[in-house]
Order: C-alpha cells, then sequence, then structure tokens
C-alpha cells in the first residue's frame, strides 16, 4: 500500500510539475539517513529470505521497534514538510499498538483466515508469528487497541493479499501527500518551508 501510494504521489507531483512548467523539486530533508538505517532490520528480519528465516524471534521486537522509534526520530526533524505530520501520527499509532502487544504488530486469527484460507491446518497458530513476518496472531479479545491492529484487506479482486493497519493508512496518505508537494511551484515550497 505505501509503494503504492508513494508511486501515485509521485506521478502526481512529477504531473503537476510539468504542467505548471517548473521542475520537480524535492527539499533536502534533514536526517534523511535516519531512514535508511531504519531500513536495514526491518530489511534483515522481514524482507531478506537469506537472513528472514533464521532471524531469531526473540530479536523480532527489537528490530521492529528500533526500526519505528527512528522513523519517528526522522519524522520529527522534518515535520514541517507536507504530510510529515500524517505519517508521523502512522507511526505513532502502529508504535503504540506494537509496544502494547508484545513489540510485534498483532493480526487476528479472522484476518489470518481470510488472507490465507487454503491455508493447511497448523500453518499458522494463535500466541506465533505469523510466517517470517512482522505479525503475530492474537485474538481481538486479547489484543490491546485491536482497532489499531492489522485489520484491514484489501477487497477479493485484487491478487495482492496484505493486511494493514490504520496506522499504515495515514503513513500511506502521508507519503503520497508529500511526494505529490514536491511537483508544487517554487513559491508553494517557500510557503511550506
Amino acid at each position: 500500500m505505501l509503494l503504492g501510494a508513494a508511486l501515485a504521489g509521485l506521478a502526481g507531483g512529477m504531473l503537476w510539475a510539468a504542467l505548471g512548467r517548473h521542475p520537480y523539486q524535492v527539499p533536502v530533508l534533514r536526517w534523511a539517513w535516519l531512514v535508511l538505517v531504519a531500513f536495514i532490520p526491518q530489511f534483515l528480519a522481514f524482507v531478506l529470505p537469506a537472513t528472514r528465516a533464521s532471524f531469531p524471534t526473540v530479536w523480532i521486537p527489537v528490530a521492529l521497534v528500533g526500526s519505528q522509534a527512528l522513523l519517528l526520530i526522522f519524522v520529527l526533524m522534518n515535520l514541517r514538510q507536507p504530510g510529515f505530520w500524517l505519517l508521523g501520527l502512522g507511526l505513532v499509532l502502529n508504535l503504540l499498538v506494537i509496544l502494547l502487544n508484545g513489540g510485534m504488530m498483532p493480526i487476528s486469527p479472522e484476518t489470518v483466515q481470510h488472507l490465507y484460507p487454503d491455508a493447511p491446518f497448523g500453518a499458522w497458530q494463535v500466541g506465533q508469528r505469523l510466517g517470517v513476518g512482522k505479525d503475530i496472531v492474537i485474538s481481538i479479545a486479547d489484543t490491546r487497541l485491536w482497532f489499531l491492529s492489522d485489520r484491514f484487506i484489501l477487497p477479493g479482486w485484487v491478487p495482492y493479499k496484505v493486511a494493514f493497519s490504520l496506522g499504515d493508512v495515514l503513513i500511506s496518505i502521508g507519503a503520497f501527500w508529500l511526494l505529490l508537494s514536491f511537483g508544487g511551484s517554487s513559491s508553494h515550497k517557500e510557503n511550506i518551508a
């Protein structure tokens, strides 16, 4: 979802710049290196096949919470940029539900069943990490702030199966807004700096 929002914001911003006959200008973001540093633990724990399967479960909360905290610092350093307050609010909501549920993003058994209706018995269990991802399967009754968990799913006609949170929605809207705003005129940028 974030990737789609970012691509749409980038395309919209470039179109806006082309229609206004001015360059698409990315401002200098403060502490941008933190984004890369924050990405590394999540890449190792959840993306890179060589490390994600062997990444110790006990370290998942450290990687996820640490990564989210670094991203939040980056957002705070750039709060005056368009969309960053939404990015920050989304990160805070995600971090809050993650912290209150043992350091991983909770997902309900019902949501997992919608995502993987053909999964063999025992493929996932309540109280356990879902595959090699950031989610932990917890019943709604046992989830603190369940409404902030990965509880939304895409419509059935979308071939990509994913669950996402309210925080993810806000982060995506913030990223879209930010990338779209880079296509505004130079005078517009001076007003937001």
